[in-house]
């Protein structure tokens, strides 16, 4: 008897039907003599309905009010699991974040857990029910309801599989498994029966949206198997887990890409210490991420300074930029907010030569122009038009054979 946690995402339960659907799910992984545990989202499309509702009462909405507001979503859909299951037979019972004691920090909208109470999921368990968790949300120290930010009903469930020690989380989504790419740019693109943590949180980092990062990073430390399956429950789906040191990595796994980028040039920059920091101080006091740097060889004194950001922060990132430059005299300063960035990730590239030669001349050979690059032991990121993403990514993974990896 395996103990399994079972995560449905909004587009699982996005109506009655798609609850009943997923109630019968859990009741067949039931039936089979495992002990389940449940944890869900807000109906469909219901958190950005009240974050609408939230903006038309107030510019500035509290911190502490949103996550009061936001939080009612799950306990919406816990209420309907739980109802749908016991009309299947089964025994079961909704539990808030607070009522489980998911104890977080104080950070309102983007609270992190610190401890995962399971004496009374335990016990329930063990009294043969299923329990159903609202996802996204947990409380302080001081009783104040929290919630972790969007995707957060991944944390939850990787947190509660961790802490019951769960053979495995299953998170059942409108897709059935982790793909090449995306299937809707590629459609020679194949699902993966395994991948690993670290090419996980490269791709979730890089673009691709079928899990949260902060839920990977979890899993990966807490060593939690992680499952993406189809919200109907069918097939073998994608295994997240750890790398297998027997079995010979592919070169490349998955190609990421994200389509929200800008990037930024500081031209006539003094070449002296400190002049980067500068540049990046402000964007970064701003709570801005920076993604890629690119800083050419001094001449006449001076340098050009690039860097990357996301498309939201383009113009805050540059009208700081346009400051420091003038305080620093620098030369203009260029934005372009029309890029985009492809992602190659593996980590057979960690025992492979030539894989950066090979991405490149593959973009070459489509015209496609390299603006800004960045690497990591397992990932190569480019920086690239955005009018000719499609393109690229169609090549690239031609090029690195993906299209012909064996179905799983």
């Amino acid at each position: 008897m395996a103990l399994v946690v079972q995560k449905f995402g909004g587009s699982s339960v996005a109506t009655i039907d798609h609850i009943r659907k997923a109630a019968e799910v859990v009741a067949r992984s039931h039936a089979a003599g495992h002990r389940i545990v449940v944890v869900v989202s807000a109906m469909g499309d219901s958190t950005n309905r009240l974050v609408k509702l939230a903006r038309e009462t107030t510019s500035s909405p509290s911190t502490r009010e949103m996550d009061m507001l936001l939080s009612s979503g799950e306990q919406v859909t816990i209420a309907l699991m739980a109802m749908a299951l016991r009309e299947l037979g089964l025994e079961s019972r909704s539990y808030l974040g607070s009522q489980v004691r998911l104890l977080t920090d104080s950070v309102f909208c983007k609270a992190h857990i610190r401890e995962v109470e399971t004496a009374r999921l335990q016990a329930y368990l063990e009294s043969g029910g299923v329990p159903v968790v609202a996802g996204f949300q947990g409380v302080d120290a001081e009783g104040e309801v929290t919630t972790f930010g969007r995707g957060g009903s991944d944390t939850t469930a990787v947190a509660l599989a961790a802490a019951l020690g769960a053979d495995e989380c299953q998170i059942l989504t409108d897709v059935d498994g982790v793909y090449t790419t995306d299937p809707r740019v590629v459609p020679e693109a194949r699902r993966l029966d395994r991948i690993t943590f670290e090419e996980m949180i490269e791709l979730a980092s890089q673009g691709s949206r079928v899990l949260q990062i902060r839920a990977v990073k979890f899993a990966g430390k807490y060593n939690v198997p992680l499952r993406v399956l189809h919200m109907g429950g069918e097939g073998a789906g994608t295994l997240i887990t750890f790398e297998e040191s027997d079995v010979e990595a592919p070169v490349v796994s998955g190609i990421a890409f994200s389509r929200d980028e800008a990037e930024i040039t500081v031209t006539g920059v003094p070449d002296r210490p400190g002049a980067a920091a500068a540049i990046l101080k402000p964007v970064s006091d701003a709570r801005i991420a920076v993604d890629m740097i690119v800083m050419n060889s001094p001449r006449d004194g001076c340098v050009d300074f690039s860097f990357s950001v996301g498309r939201d922060d383009f113009s805050q990132a540059h009208k700081l930029a346009s400051a420091i430059a003038a305080e620093l005299g620098a030369g203009e300063v260029r934005g372009n907010p029309e890029v985009a960035k492809l992602s190659i990730v593996g980590v057979g590239m960690r025992t492979h030569a030539g894989i950066a030669t090979h991405l490149f001349e593959t973009l070459a050979g489509e015209g496609v122009n390299v603006r800004m690059v960045s690497t990591s032991e397992i990932k190569i990121s480019v920086l690239v038009p955005e009018n000719v993403l499609d393109t690229a990514v169609r090549a690239v993974h031609k090029a690195f054979e993906l299209d012909s990896l064996p179905a799983p």
